[in-house]
């Protein structure tokens, strides 16, 4: 049999010194393994370049695991469909869910066999972890296939039940090429409180993952949990389930599950700061934060608060303890006008009289 080589095999060779033509004959590349050797390439022949210039030679990069597929190239019999789940392109994505499997397990967003993983491999394929599996402790070979029904099309092990809920995801929003389910905690606390967090408090969260979303409690694993889900996923990359836990997407099993880690960070820190001051937590300015989601779209997520004005942008009115928004100095929210005298006194004089009628 072949020896076969994953992308990190071939970059541990390269980092131990050996150039892009360290490759025997002979041997089996998958295909992120070629694209790690042909920008290893790429780069060795730019870097010749360069040094015949006299430039500088590093040229950074930026790694994408999103998977790509051949839209209408789904196989169709059993037999491609196996040869296709067992592909090396398709067991280099088992494994990289069994690592984010054993991330969501060592950082406690899971207990038992709580949680799942999906990742979109085609028009009507989707990789989904396993039932009754710990995500700490799963290894490539109990992964399953399954399409965007949930009929389960390969694996010998049964699939999760709450794959349904990422399907739904997947359907409303063709950009969740990813789904990450766990129970995080300082999230899930805030699902079980049913309290929505605030926003414009750390710019990476506004970045990376905008508003967070609520979906109303419906049993977990069901088609009604599903169109909930589904429906509060179209417009947020990230979605507290109530009295349940949380759901992230993105573009690959990485980006979703980094989303996982951002919205868990995001509720601890908003948990600790109203222990230290209460109900005066500080935001941005919504001038600021019209920037930061002008920032995100330009990373390709797009926020349905584009459109939104600066006053509508940084109003936690609902968040139990309450938020101050940030006012610039001379403006009211939003950059308008200050507080109306006039109004005040209205409601002092109101206030007033309903005191006076309760003492009487």
């Amino acid at each position: 049999m072949k020896k076969l080589l994953t992308a990190k095999d071939v970059e541990a060779l390269l980092k131990s010194g050996k150039g892009p033509g360290c490759i025997p004959e002979g041997v089996l590349l998958t295909p992120s393994a070629k694209d790690v050797l042909k920008a290893a390439a790429d780069r060795t022949q730019r870097n010749a370049r360069a040094s015949v210039a006299g430039t500088p030679s590093a040229e950074p990069i930026v790694p994408d695991y999103e998977f790509k597929w051949t839209p209408g190239g789904d196989p169709k019999t059993p037999g491609e469909i196996a040869a296709f789940f067992n592909s090396p392109e398709i067991e280099v994505l088992k494994e990289r869910m069994c690592e984010m499997g054993r991330r969501m397990w060592a950082k406690d967003y899971t207990d038992g066999n709580g949680g799942n993983l999906t990742i979109r491999v085609g028009d009507n394929l989707v990789l989904c972890t396993p039932t009754l599996i710990s995500k700490g402790f799963m290894s490539p070979e109990k992964m399953c296939l399954v399409d965007m029904e949930g009929k389960q099309l390969a694996g010998g092990y049964k699939r999760t039940s709450e794959c349904m809920t990422h399907l739904a995801i997947m359907k409303r929003q063709p950009k969740a090429k990813a789904c990450c389910h766990a129970h995080p905690p300082n999230a899930t606390a805030f699902a079980v409180a049913g309290v929505q967090p605030p926003t414009c408090m750390i710019p990476e969260a506004e970045v990376f993952l905008g508003q967070i979303g609520l979906a109303q409690y419906q049993t977990p694993g069901t088609p009604a949990n599903a169109k909930v889900v589904g429906d509060a996923a179209v417009d947020h990359m990230a979605v507290l389930m109530l009295n349940h836990g949380v759901i992230t997407w993105g573009k690959d099993i990485e980006d979703a599950y980094w989303k996982m880690e951002n919205t868990d960070a995001y509720c601890k820190t908003v948990l600790l700061a109203t222990q230290l001051k209460g109900t005066d937590l500080l935001t941005i300015t919504g001038g600021q934060a019209k920037e930061l989601i002008k920032l995100r779209g330009s990373l390709g997520m797009e926020d349905k608060r584009a459109d939104w004005k600066e006053c509508e942008l940084c109003d936690n009115s609902e968040f139990r303890p309450g938020v101050v928004c940030q006012i610039p100095d001379g403006a009211g929210a939003g950059g308008g006008a200050g507080l109306d005298d006039d109004a005040e006194s209205v409601v002092k004089a109101v206030t007033d009289q309903i005191l006076k009628q309760l003492n009487s």
